[in-house]
């Protein structure tokens, strides 16, 4: 196994942490700053964790 395997868990779990965190705010009544940072920080990590999933891909073929 090479490294992107071991990434991919550790950035979709990242996108998780994020995507938990903005639900509790949402249910608290959180602050909607908060809400908004927290929506930018996952499309972020979304879009990394996507490119990470295909790094392994291309990797596992070769």
């Amino acid at each position: 196994m090479n490294f992107a395997h071991y990434l991919v868990p550790v950035a979709i779990g990242a996108v998780v942490v994020v995507l938990m965190l903005g639900l509790i705010n949402m249910m608290r009544g959180g602050s909607s700053n908060r809400s908004q940072m927290l929506m930018r920080w996952r499309v972020g990590l979304q879009f990394m964790a996507i490119i990470v999933i295909m790094l392994a891909i291309w990797a596992g073929q070769r």
